[in-house]
């Protein structure tokens, strides 16, 4: 009984046109405000909120970027006292469905030409644009230029001993592939490469025209931006 009362102030006590629900089923996902989608993820809402206002705190406290809520630990979001609606339940809904959201949107790889800078930040830009490491990977293409694959090579902090001429080569050569692509991201959001990030890219384009399989760009993945060695003439 205690844990129905917690409940009182619910979406069913809201005028009928007002609930997510119903909006959705009406008017499409569209027509819903991100705290409405929020509220249908998470279902019900406190002894003193609504779902929707739930909705509405989160995006509050995360100043409508949920890329933050995603990113923290689920522990961590079940004791922020400022989250009083999300517990450990709600905190893992919100972040599966930010989770499915990035899949739905993610290319098949097997499926991309690459025809330019933009069609690999267009590959690898849901997945890496929020990653809270530096992550880097290669697209190994095909002598038309289409992915056969995308391998990782490293996570941590881009440096020379983590990124070997070895270790990158060796997934090329036995992918049989023609050229490759070198990728990374920039947590900080700001892809303007370092002058690391330059020395390893000369080291792996060397590495490359000795081996015959070509380097043909460096895209460093920034927060919904990206940079291109190739396009900024940096080889």
């Amino acid at each position: 009984m205690k844990l129905k009362a917690e409940y009182h102030i619910c979406i069913k006590e809201m005028p009928e046109d007002e609930r997510p629900q119903e909006k959705m089923t009406r008017y499409g996902a569209g027509s819903l405000s991100n705290a409405e989608l929020i509220a249908i993820i998470i279902r019900t809402g406190t002894r003193d909120a609504t779902s929707v206002d739930v909705g509405r705190q989160v995006l509050k406290y995360f100043e409508n970027d949920l890329s933050q809520f995603y990113h923290m630990d689920i522990l961590e979001l079940e004791r922020n006292k400022e989250l009083s609606g999300i517990g450990k339940v709600k905190a893992c809904q919100i972040k599966a469905a930010i989770e499915l959201g990035i899949r739905v949107n993610r290319k098949n790889p097997m499926q991309v030409k690459v025809t330019s800078p933009q069609s690999v930040a267009d590959l690898l830009m849901d997945e890496m644009q929020y990653l809270k490491q530096e992550c880097f990977k290669i697209l190994l293409l095909d002598t038309k230029n289409k992915v056969i694959k995308v391998e990782g090579i490293s996570l941590g902090i881009l440096n020379a001993s983590l990124v070997h001429p070895r270790e990158v080569f060796v997934k090329a050569i036995k992918q049989h592939s023609a050229a490759i692509i070198l990728a990374h991201n920039h947590p900080s959001g700001d892809p303007e490469p370092s002058p690391e990030d330059k020395n390893i890219t000369k080291r792996l384009f060397d590495a490359g025209e000795l081996l015959g399989i070509p380097v043909l760009d460096h895209i460093i993945i920034g927060r919904g931006t990206f940079m291109s060695f190739k396009q900024e003439k940096l080889f």
